[in-house]
């Protein structure tokens, strides 16, 4: 089974520890391949936009490159089996929604971690769904790939 990443940790140095060091490794570890899509785009084409100058050229750069990086996103999900979501912070990251928002109403089913024990917009209920460690991660993860209705519901 192939599972789509959808966060924000790369965006920080802790957030990549994290996600390179932790999360992926225990996804592997159980079994699934990883659709990753901070590797999905050349990282050469995003460092040579980092390196413009402030401006014009470089806002326009972006705005190409930005249109790439969702086609590949986009691509990525389609071939998942399911998308694994980082829901840290106090509000949803808009690029996790957005990779969320695409696999549902694709029908991809999408499993929800949550490793930031403080509370945000929401209430005690949320709280209790999303326990703020790891080792729930793993436990989603495993009941993931043991569930026979979740596999039933992927294959349609």
């Amino acid at each position: 089974m192939k599972i789509y990443m959808a966060s924000p940790l790369g965006f920080s140095e802790a957030g990549r520890s994290f996600y390179n060091g932790t999360l992926i490794p225990e996804v592997i570890r159980l079994g699934f391949e990883v659709i990753d899509p901070w590797t999905l785009t050349d990282q050469a084409k995003i460092d040579a936009v980092e390196k413009m100058p402030y401006g014009v050229e470089r806002r326009d750069a972006w705005r190409r490159l930005n249109v790439e990086i969702g086609g590949n996103n986009r691509a990525g999900i389609d071939r998942s089996d399911a998308v694994l979501a980082v829901l840290d912070g106090t509000d949803v990251d808009s690029g996790t929604a957005a990779e969320i928002g695409y696999a549902f109403a694709k029908g991809t089913p999408i499993l929800g971690y949550r490793g930031d024990f403080r509370l945000s917009a929401d209430n005690e209920a949320r709280r209790s769904i999303f326990r703020s460690n790891i080792s729930y991660g793993k436990a989603a993860a495993t009941s993931l790939r043991n569930s026979r209705t979740l596999r039933r519901r992927w294959q349609g």
